[in-house]
């Protein structure tokens, strides 16, 4: 009377296993990744002074660092008047609420963004890092 459709694909389980397949390949990624670094890292900065006597590296180090975040400082300036003019034309009281958080994380990724290059050569002139007695990493 019930007959069972076993031709039929099973979406859910097919889906929860590739979810799980998925994870897992990221996890041994990022396992490797951390790995790599932290054994690839060591005789790297057993050597003291490579970055800064390296030809023109600092001075590329730096101009990267600029335009990464002179980019990202623009590409904060577009996403808050991108969601500035959506406000405008969103009737919707949940619509403007989230409009306004994601122009809240909008400001924070550029403050964070401009942040993190001073810190890091102020800290790491401080702690003794090689990298940050050669490369200045202030955007301005």
């Amino acid at each position: 009377m019930f007959k069972s459709n076993d031709n039929a694909p099973n979406t859910v389980s097919s889906s929860n296993q590739e979810s799980t397949r998925f994870g897992s390949v990221r996890r041994v990624i990022a396992t490797t990744a951390i790995l790599s670094v932290v054994l690839l890292a060591q005789p790297a900065a057993a050597q003291q002074g490579v970055i800064c006597s390296a030809d023109k590296l600092p001075e590329m180090i730096e101009g990267f660092f600029q335009i990464t975040t002179a980019l990202g400082i623009i590409g904060l300036v577009v996403v808050w008047q991108a969601d500035s003019l959506a406000e405008v034309f969103t009737m919707s009281h949940d619509q403007k609420k989230s409009l306004k958080r994601h122009k809240r994380s909008a400001l924070k990724s550029g403050l964070i963004l401009s942040i993190l290059g001073p810190l890091y050569t102020v800290a790491g002139g401080m702690m003794g890092l090689p990298l940050a007695q050669c490369v200045d990493l202030a955007p301005w």
